[in-house]
C-alpha cells in the first residue's frame, strides 16, 4: 500500500496518539510503510507545533487543553468581551458583502451584530449561527450539509466539505480552540479539522476571533499555522507579546474596546 502523505500520514499518527495516548516510532514505521528516520521527523515536526510530547522510542500525548462545555452553556460566559469581539468583528463586513461565519459562542455574537445589514450572503455551517440569522430580512442565509456535532451544533465531515468546496466567500470568519505561536491554530474534535481546513481555503482573507483565553493553549489536531491569519479580533487581556509576534508575521491585530 503506498504511504500516505505527510500531512495525511502526521495527522494520522495525531489520530493513533489521540486513541492509545502513545506510540513508538517502530509502530508507526509499520503501519504506514515508511522508515524510522521519516518517522522521526514526522514526530519532531508534530512536537514543535505541541501536538504531541516526544518521548523514548516514541511519542505520548501532550497535555490536553480543558474540555470545554456546550456552546449553548459558553453563550452566557463572559457575554460582555464576546459582544464586543463580535461587534469588532462585523464591522469588518460590508454591506453586499459574501462571508463564511463558522460554529461558535463568539462568532455567533458577530453574527447577532450582522442583523440589518443590507444584500448580505451569509454561509455557515452552524445551526445557531443561521438561527441568529434566520429573520434577518438582508441576509440570505446558506447552511451546509454535514453530520451534526451535537455539543457545538456545527456540520462536519464529508459532506459539509464537499458543499464548501462549491461555495466562494470574501471573508471567513472563526473562533478556535486553541491558540499557539508555536503550535498553530489547533482543535479538540479530530473528526473537524479537515473541515476546518476546507473553511480556511474557502477566501483569502481569514478573521479568527478569539478571546484571550484561547492563547498559550494547545489541542491535540493541528489545523493551520498563525500565519494564516489575516485579522485576529481579540480582547485586552490577551497576552501583549502574543499579540506584537502575530503583528510581526503578517496578522492584523484589533484590540476591541470591552465596554464595563
Amino acid at each position: 500500500m503506498a504511504s500516505p502523505l505527510k500531512e495525511q500520514r502526521q495527522q494520522l499518527i495525531l489520530e493513533t496518539i489521540n486513541d492509545y495516548r502513545q506510540v513508538t516510532v517502530s509502530e508507526l514505521s509499520r503501519r504506514f510503510g515508511v522508515s524510522d528516520v521519516t518517522i522521526r521527523r514526522d514526530l519532531r515536526e508534530l512536537a514543535a507545533r505541541g501536538a504531541l510530547r516526544r518521548a523514548h522510542g516514541g511519542a505520548v500525548l501532550a497535555t490536553p487543553v480543558p474540555p470545554e462545555p456546550p456552546v449553548v452553556q459558553r453563550m452566557v460566559q463572559a457575554e460582555n468581551c464576546k459582544e464586543c469581539i463580535g461587534r469588532a468583528a462585523a464591522a469588518l463586513v460590508s454591506d453586499g458583502a459574501s462571508v463564511f461565519i463558522g460554529s461558535g459562542s463568539t462568532t455567533a455574537y458577530v453574527a447577532r451584530n450582522l442583523v440589518g445589514r443590507k444584500n448580505l450572503t451569509v454561509v455557515t455551517n452552524a445551526l445557531n449561527i443561521a438561527t441568529e440569522l434566520a429573520a434577518a430580512q438582508g441576509v440570505t442565509v446558506i447552511v451546509t450539509g454535514g453530520m451534526m456535532r451535537a455539543s457545538e451544533l456545527s456540520l462536519v465531515g464529508h459532506i459539509a466539505e464537499q458543499s464548501l468546496c462549491e461555495v466562494r466567500v470574501d471573508k471567513v470568519i472563526m473562533g478556535m480552540r486553541a491558540i499557539s505561536l508555536k503550535a498553530g491554530m489547533t482543535n479538540d474534535y479530530l473528526p473537524e479539522v479537515m473541515t476546518d481546513r476546507t473553511i480556511i481555503e474557502m477566501a483569502p482573507e481569514l478573521i479568527v476571533v478569539a478571546d484571550h483565553t484561547k492563547f498559550g493553549q494547545v489541542a491535540s489536531a493541528y489545523v493551520a499555522p498563525v500565519e494564516r491569519i489575516t485579522v485576529l479580533v481579540t480582547d485586552s487581556d490577551t497576552d501583549p507579546q502574543t499579540l506584537a509576534h502575530l503583528e510581526e508575521v503578517g496578522v492584523r491585530v484589533i484590540v476591541a474596546d470591552i465596554m464595563s
